[in-house]
């Protein structure tokens, strides 16, 4: 294994470190009107009893007080934030690649950006759990849809949300510095002019930022979906309409989700040169079907653990006919998307399903790798009581060391309350263990597939399956025990709700380069093997992202560079460091 993650040249390292970033994103909340309140206050004062007005007035007497001079000043300096949060807005036209990416609009609203927003993440969470294929509406393969250029190469839900979606986009945007500066910086070189690639991943708002940033780097694209709940309707529309072909759409069957891969990836008038893929469905289509194509292909880029893991399965039997690059064992994947994204998005998928409240719950988390790891601080400091599941006595010992309770499922699954599995391994959670859990046990999975629930074992015929919500199941027992399972066992924060643009901008921004190390490679430089990233790339990648903080890196001096024997440039850290 530790020969198979060969470094790989670093011909990125001369690039410099951007000295002009996009403008920090700016959240806007209205400061609370404290003369609106104590008058409302004072009015409900006339109809209370003398016990509960003497109550009011004891509590009103300690409320804070808050000059108009100060409200309006504040209220200024926010309407004058809106106005810069607005400035970093940069958009693309894809029919022009003269087109500067960092244009302004020429007239900033204050009150349109936050009510855009608002409304953007309601829309959007309609979207997300309203989209399913409803009785006897035709499906997207049935249906001629043309987008306004008259081009019809494509395959979605509807073409008419084009229009939101570029705002979803737009506002993805803001949160993706990473990418935004690599548009600016190294757009005008095209380093991926000629290169077409092809790509199976989530299709969001923050991939089709990625998206547009590859075609604005000069390459070609065509895209599909890697999930079939997790696909963003308009987005998918809002790319379809800028003349990308795009073959994905909430809610897809199996049969619709190899369809999508192969139209995809099999044009008649179009080959792949280069591969974008998340989970590996793409790469092992191209091997299985297209064995030909496959060897034409310069490269693979690969996000996920089972991935990487088919990647390695197949270079270990002398099979991998192309080289390929690990992205989800890069430190800027692993320690950022992996943890923080999974940290965040856990409860906001578990929120909008269930409306479940955490305090109190007892929870097992199957897994305490990164993903685990990320679940696992969420939900404690909610005031879940959380058990840990794990095969690996360092994760293990970490998860105690953390102060959680290690466990087997088996001891604790008659207790809990909710079941989450994020080990990318298969059935993780078999009948035995559904057949002993208490009704009302909730179940999901965080891993990049479905194959961590047996669903299988849950489809006979004394068990009745009720949809109770888009991605809501409830298996019912003889005896009347209910278990409700999430997004059928796929992954729970893309099919159930969205995760954070900016710490997906830092995956996206290394996909990107790896990307173009590949397509720019002397021949000969890679080998049918799978390698890693460089430190030094990973650094870069972590560069871009720090102006958005204000941060200010510590610079060594000659003596302590020498001391420590690296380059006061980096990389800092030997390749063996585990961060």
């Amino acid at each position: 294994m530790a020969e198979e993650k060969r470094q790989i040249g670093d011909s990125w390292e001369d690039l410099t470190i951007p000295d002009i970033s996009p403008e920090p994103y700016v959240k806007v909340g209205a400061e609370p009107n404290d003369g609106a309140e104590e008058e409302s206050s004072s009015d409900k004062v006339e109809k209370c009893s003398p016990n509960l007005l003497q109550m009011l007035r004891a509590a009103e007497s300690r409320w804070p007080t808050q000059s108009k001079d100060r409200d309006k000043t504040e209220g200024s300096e926010t309407r004058e934030m809106i106005t810069e949060a607005l400035k970093t807005n940069m958009q693309i036209q894809l029919n022009d690649p003269k087109q500067e990416f960092n244009k302004r609009p020429t007239k900033a609203l204050p009150r349109s950006l936050s009510r855009s927003m608002s409304q953007s993440s309601n829309d959007s969470l309609n979207s997300a759990v309203s989209s399913d294929n409803s009785e006897g509406e035709l499906s997207p393969q049935d249906k001629l849809q043309k987008n306004s250029k008259g081009l019809s190469d494509f395959c979605i839900k509807n073409i008419k949300q084009a229009e939101f979606g570029r705002r979803e986009i737009e506002i993805a945007q803001q949160e993706m510095p990473g990418l935004m500066i690599l548009r600016k910086r190294a757009g005008g070189e095209k380093p991926l002019a000629g290169a077409k690639v092809v790509g199976c991943t989530h299709i969001t708002a923050q991939t089709a930022v990625l998206i547009e940033t590859l075609v604005a780097l000069g390459a070609q694209c065509r895209w599909a979906a890697c999930n079939i709940f997790s696909t963003q309707n308009a987005v998918a529309a809002a790319l379809a309409e800028a003349g990308i072909p795009v073959f994905a759409w909430r809610g897809e069957s199996e049969d619709d989700f190899w369809w999508c891969i192969d139209k995809c990836a099999a044009a008649d008038t179009w080959e792949p040169n280069l591969i974008l893929d998340d989970g590996g469905d793409l790469t092992h289509w191209l091997y299985r079907k297209y064995p030909s194509l496959s060897k034409k292909i310069k490269g693979v880029v690969e996000e996920s653990v089972t991935g990487v893991y088919r990647l390695y399965q197949l270079s270990k039997m002398g099979k991998l006919c192309i080289p390929a690059i690990n992205v989800n064992d890069s430190v800027t994947k692993q320690k950022f998307d992996n943890l923080y994204c999974c940290k965040e998005s856990i409860l906001d998928g578990l929120k909008r399903t269930t409306n479940v409240m955490f305090g109190g719950k007892q929870v097992v988390v199957c897994g305490y790798g990164e993903v685990g790891k990320g679940c696992c601080a969420a939900l404690k400091a909610l005031g879940a009581i959380v058990y840990v599941t794990e095969v690996d006595p360092i994760c293990a010992l970490q998860a105690c060391m953390d102060g959680f309770r290690v466990l087997t499922l088996g001891e604790v699954v008659r207790q809990v309350d909710i079941v989450i599995t994020c080990t990318g391994n298969r059935n993780v959670v078999e009948r035995e263990h559904f057949d002993r859990m208490k009704s009302g046990c909730m179940i999901c999975n965080m891993g990049h597939t479905n194959t961590e629930i047996d669903l299988a074992s849950l489809r006979t015929a004394e068990l009745e399956w009720q949809h109770l919500r888009p991605h809501v199941d409830q298996v019912v027992w003889p005896d009347g025990k209910r278990v409700i399972l999430l997004a059928e066992g796929r992954l729970l924060n893309l099919s159930c709700s969205t995760v954070p643009s900016f710490v997906l901008s830092i995956t996206a921004t290394t996909q990107a380069l790896a990307l173009i190390e590949l397509y720019n490679a002397p021949q000969g430089r890679y080998k049918k093997d799978v390698y890693l990233l460089p430190k030094k790339m990973d650094e870069y990648v972590a560069n871009l992202h720090l102006p958005i903080f204000e941060a200010h890196l510590t610079e060594l001096t000659d003596d302590q560079a020498k001391y420590l024997g690296v380059s006061k440039y980096g990389p800092f850290k030997p390749n063996c460091y585990r961060y």
